[in-house]
């Protein structure tokens, strides 16, 4: 754990103020939930908290049975970083930061098609190995989630880069079905 050398009073209700400074950087938004831990040292810990982290055994097997129904790379997250993968390595993208990119397709709360060969959108910040092909925000009682998203591999032909309407559908149905596990 690192300190930061910030110190904070707690108020008569109980609250504490996250300092702007590091709800920026940890990307910490009004309204995010945070999850609190302790230890026995009298420490306490808030975590972001992830609904669909709940459910990342089986946002892995999905992930791995839509990449061998698609035959592309499949990739889920959550608000703030990748879960599940199938299709590349896992090393270089599991538990790693997405892009602004990405978190922006999450907003828009629709479907995205990459459909121009000059759209190039990566999926995590610390890789350029892979680009978002389509995307699908996980929508679960009006929140945004995460995202479930087809990509393909710097380098490919023209054509392997721009999704295909089935591909697209695909990973419509996906987000959609893992928001519904989400609600149930």
């Amino acid at each position: 754990m690192k300190a930061t050398g910030i110190v904070r009073r707690i108020d008569d209700l109980g609250r504490v103020v996250i300092p702007k400074e590091i709800r920026r950087t940890m990307r910490i938004r009004e309204g995010d939930p945070l999850e609190i831990f302790t230890d026995r040292e009298g420490e306490v810990i808030f975590k972001k908290y992830s609904p669909i982290g709940e459910l990342q055994n089986f946002a892995t097997e999905y992930a791995d049975t839509l990449q061998k129904t698609s035959g592309l790379p499949i990739f889920i997250c959550d608000r703030d970083a990748v879960i599940a993968v199938s299709g590349a390595s896992k090393r270089e993208y599991l538990d790693k930061k997405i892009t602004r990119e990405l978190e922006d397709i999450m907003e828009s709360r629709v479907l995205y098609q990459n459909i121009s060969e000059k759209n190039d959108k990566f999926i995590i910040e610390a890789s350029k190995e892979h680009y978002i092909s389509s995307a699908m925000p996980i929508i679960a009682e009006g929140d945004v989630i995460g995202c479930v998203i087809s990509g393909w591999q710097a380098g490919n032909s023209i054509g392997e880069k721009i999704a295909s309407d089935i591909e697209a559908k695909l990973i419509q149905t996906a987000g959609i079905f893992l928001a519904k596990q989400m609600e149930d």
